[in-house]
């Protein structure tokens, strides 16, 4: 048996651009893992079986698409049945399926021996779905374009955080869906078939996603408050004001900065001590909560 371990992550930033003529939207985000786990056990099967305790039909399962695409490309006779162990809660923005997709591509390929690159894996990885490619790059990195444009960048230092889940659980679909609305209600161009329009200059936004990276380096808590951003939060907390509430607990409980991750619904609080963030998660034991850390480059 061959066990794959893939890790959740967070963004520090997500800026949503224009819409796409393929359908989806241009991002620019900051990404960065965390030592929250699914874990993947692989064993020799005569055809791809995937065992969890999901409700998911095969053929919208990310690992089970995942692995049937690297059979697919590889031409092996080969099987695998892979048991996936939950701990990334989904609905949460926190990359859980995306990271299982990714690494069954990594660990099927070498339980199989098939020697592909990165490379060629990546590419498999752009099929599946937009935040699959940034798992090759951890613990961090700037994406952009729909996700694939991935830049890694060297992080040597780490944070406590407090993740929190209320309960509800966001579609990424219903959420850009309800992005496009918000603007083009604001603009006064509500019309299913117009384009999202692109509201600020993506230079502004790249600096921005720079300057954060650069305080996290430095470990600066102060700028961190004033320069993170997560475009989905507007909308979301406006139909679920259960996270805006949270972020606003967060705060009074001594976090530095609290935001939401990716579409939602996991609310994030940094916390300069790990033990100031343990005794703030004694308030949300009615929620699912974890105390997590952000991974470092030399972490395995």
């Amino acid at each position: 048996m061959f066990t794959v371990f893939a890790p959740a992550k967070i963004n520090w930033s997500l800026y949503i651009l224009d819409k796409r003529l393929d359908g989806y939207h241009n991002i620019l985000s900051l990404l960065h893992c965390i030592n929250l786990y699914d874990e993947l056990k692989i064993e020799p099967a005569k055809d791809i079986e995937v065992i969890s305790d999901m409700d998911i039909p095969a053929e919208q399962n990310l690992v089970y698409k995942a692995a049937s695409m690297l059979k697919e490309k590889s031409g092996i006779q080969k099987g695998s049945r892979i048991m996936l162990n939950k701990a990334i809660p989904t609905g949460a923005g926190l990359g859980g399926g995306s990271s299982d997709a990714a690494h069954i591509l990594m660990g099927l390929n070498k339980f199989w021996g098939l020697g592909f690159d990165n490379k060629e894996l990546i590419m498999l990885a752009e099929g599946i779905g937009s935040d699959v490619p940034f798992f090759f790059h951890c613990p961090m990195a700037l994406v952009g374009s729909r996700g694939e444009h991935v830049e890694p960048l060297i992080i040597d230092t780490s944070y406590s955080l407090l993740l929190i889940k209320p309960p509800v659980s966001v579609s990424t679909l219903w959420a850009y869906d309800m992005i496009r609305q918000e603007r083009l209600i604001g603009q006064n161009l509500y019309d299913k078939n117009q384009t999202l329009p692109e509201l600020t200059k993506k230079g502004f936004e790249i600096n921005n996603i720079k300057l954060i990276y650069e305080s996290l380096v430095r470990r600066d808590f102060s700028l961190l408050q004033n320069i993170v951003n997560n475009d989905f939060e507007s909308v979301i907390t406006m139909h679920f004001p259960v996270i805006r509430k949270l972020k606003n607990d967060l705060l009074d409980l001594g976090a530095c900065i609290a935001m939401m991750t990716g579409s939602g619904s996991v609310v994030f609080g940094l916390f300069q001590e790990r033990r100031d963030a343990e005794i703030a998660s004694r308030k949300f034991t009615s929620f699912w909560h974890a105390i997590v850390d952000t991974l470092k480059n030399n972490d395995n």
